[in-house]
């Protein structure tokens, strides 16, 4: 497996450009590339007077080493209009999936041992003409891959999800015991195998208030969710639930699992964001590639600013790290 990683800045309007040109000031433990437009980094780089030397690079000379502290390997993928902080320009929505198509197959093709994503603005690319509906669907696409998941991560915490972005009011019927399998049975391999954790205990969110209180609120858990989790305990999956959403959420449960599985968007990310933000990560399960993200948005008010954290995106490469299974593991990132 190659020790080398893609980076892709996002959104060239946002603080995408900025988190890359800020990490690159102190040295990474393996080699970095961003997937990026050289003008976009060197004129962002003078905005925010950094002195950053930006090294080209391209599959014909991929680097062997890690970049020095003061210095970003670039692979020049051109801008397809000039970039104002904070001003979306949807002439430039071609430029941001070819960084991330660039990316994704450089990591099929074997170049990349992962990749690690800064936020993107779906709204500016489908007004660009180009439907697009997130990072995890465009990769799940170019992968080939039927079924991904959703995970976000923050210390001592993993919360993985069945439905993402989906209305509240269509989430129950897209809760199926297919659905549910596919998703448990991804997450738990995942954790398995890009995680280094033998038998993981997964914490099952019940649907309902009081995980449907025995069908008088609801009858999902007794309908789907119970019989899906025990053909999967039949398999050797190690699953504790459905649980009340309300208390699973304790340390009393959360000590004893590696990760939760929430039914939905809003079940689960508030609890993880509350407990995280700015130094959590998103990450892609069920992909033949590693993918990580950051836990936030493009912020087209703080692009240019330098008031910006790296935080997010520092735990987003530990963990691409990590489960590239390069043996750089800290301590810091995920681990209940």
């Amino acid at each position: 497996m190659p020790n080398l990683f893609a980076l892709t800045p996002g959104e060239p309007a946002g603080i995408g450009p900025d988190l890359c040109l800020l990490l690159a000031r102190e040295a990474q433990p393996h080699a970095l590339v961003a997937v990026a437009s050289l003008t976009l980094l060197s004129e962002r780089a003078t905005h925010l007077g950094l002195t950053i030397q930006l090294l080209p690079v391209t599959p014909a000379n991929w680097p062997a080493h890690p970049a020095p502290a003061g210095s970003l390997y670039v692979w020049d993928t051109p801008l397809q209009a000039p970039v104002q902080c904070g001003q979306l320009d949807k002439a430039n929505g071609s430029y941001v999936l070819e960084t991330l198509r660039r990316a994704g197959q450089g990591c099929l093709d074997g170049h990349f041992a992962g990749m690690i994503t800064a936020p993107v603005h779906k709204g500016v690319i489908n007004e660009a003409g180009i439907p697009f509906s997130g990072h995890t669907e465009f990769l799940a696409e170019l992968t080939h891959t039927e079924q991904v998941v959703m995970m976000l991560a923050t210390r001592g915490l993993r919360v993985a999800l069945v439905t993402t972005h989906l209305p509240l009011r269509d989430v129950a019927d897209a809760i199926t015991a297919p659905r549910l399998k596919r998703v448990a049975r991804i997450l738990h391999k995942d954790l398995v195998e890009k995680f280094g954790i033998p038998r993981p205990r997964i914490l099952v969110c019940g649907l309902n208030p009081h995980a449907g209180e025995g069908g008088h609120l609801g009858r999902e858990e007794i309908d789907v969710i119970e019989p899906a989790l025990q053909a999967l305990r039949a398999e050797g999956l190690d699953l504790i639930g459905p649980l009340p959403a309300d208390t699973l959420f304790t340390p009393k449960h959360l000590e004893h699992c590696d990760a939760v599985l929430a039914m939905y968007h809003d079940q689960g990310l508030p609890v993880l964001k509350y407990k995280g933000f700015g130094a959590a990560v998103n990450v892609t399960l069920g992909l033949p590639i590693v993918r990580t993200s950051v836990d936030h948005g493009t912020a087209l008010d703080l692009a240019g600013t330098g008031r910006i954290d790296t935080g997010s995106l520092q735990v987003a490469l530990e963990t691409a790290y990590q489960m590239a299974g390069s043996g750089h593991v800290s301590g810091a990132i995920v681990q209940p």
